[in-house]
């Protein structure tokens, strides 16, 4: 395998994360990141930005991260029993977004570098991340123009790219004790290693520079639509959903807990407010069932683009 250079990742992902942050606030219009840098007691640390009680919206959060340790956690492992026992160093930038507005969806988006290492042999170094979109009235434009962004930012990089990564995120963020996907999808990968190192961290550039490219014309479009209290209080309750999945599922959430990080940062993916309702079933025909219906399961949403 190629060299690896992490500093030019590291680099990368600060501005990654100055740059989103800063699109962020303009978007929004009055909200503001506050930061906060941390250390952690065994290696490493990072800067955690959190916007709250925006305009737009009501929690966004941007984390950077670069931890190191002596051994590789279990969530980092499980499906690579080979690197047990390793030390390693983890460098990403995460963000989840929960805007106000129940027809403004949620997203989420990370990328990240692995390196474990071992005495006497060549470090193992891999990439990962994606981005998904979560709504909760959703507007069959919106997805068509997200999946499309993130098929056109993966061509460079090879035809199967698209549907290989657009299938891996809609096995993942599947919950299999409700029976459905948390959103509509998007791009899943992990495990980048087998291009070399430039063009895997070309492709994860990609991916990060694209969320914006992705995620902003949406918010723009929605951010205004007029809402009722119904609408808030299925937003509140599929937020629910969100945190099943981040809490019972989520590879990150796992890793960092289990690696000893910053509890506030890790769990700066939650929703400020959810709610659960037992039982819940919504009314036949109603917007509510339309997204039960027709968007909780995957689909390939680029073969309903009319041809040109």
């Amino acid at each position: 395998m190629s060299e690896i250079n992490v500093e030019n990742v590291k680099r990368f992902l600060l501005e990654l994360q100055n740059g989103i942050c800063q699109t962020l606030e303009l978007v929004d219009g009055k909200g503001n990141f506050h930061e906060d840098q941390w250390q952690r007691e065994e290696g490493g640390g990072g800067r955690t930005r959190v916007m709250r009680k925006g305009l737009v919206f009501e929690q966004a959060g941007v984390n950077f991260s670069h931890v190191f340790g002596e051994r590789l956690p279990p969530s980092a492992t499980a499906a690579r029993p080979e690197l047990a026992g390793r030390s390693f160093q983890a460098m990403g930038v995460s963000l989840v977004i929960h805007p106000h507005n129940p027809f403004v969806p949620t997203s989420h988006a990370n990328v990240r570098l692995f390196v474990a290492e071992k005495e006497g042999e060549a470090p193992v170094w891999w990439f990962g991340g994606g981005f998904d979109l979560t709504p909760f009235y959703p507007f069959e434009e919106d997805v068509l123009h997200w999946h499309k962004t993130a098929k056109n930012l993966c061509e460079p990089f090879g035809e199967e790219v698209y549907p290989k990564y657009k299938k891996w995120c809609d096995d993942y963020f599947f919950l299999k004790h409700r029976n459905e996907t948390r959103g509509v999808g998007g791009l899943f990968f992990d495990d980048l290693n087998e291009w070399g190192f430039e063009r895997s961290f070309a492709f994860m550039q990609a991916v990060g520079n694209g969320f914006l490219d992705a995620y902003v014309p949406i918010v723009e479009n929605r951010k205004l639509t007029p809402y009722a209290e119904q609408e808030r209080e299925f937003q509140l309750y599929r937020r629910g959903r969100y945190v099943e999945f981040n809490l019972v599922y989520d590879r990150g959430t796992l890793f960092g807990l289990q690696s000893g990080g910053r509890t506030e940062s890790i769990l700066m993916s939650m929703p400020p407010l959810a709610r659960w309702e037992y039982d819940y079933n919504p009314m036949p025909g109603s917007l509510e069932a339309q997204l039960y219906d027709h968007y909780l399961k995957p689909r390939d949403w680029l073969a309903e683009l009319p041809s040109s």
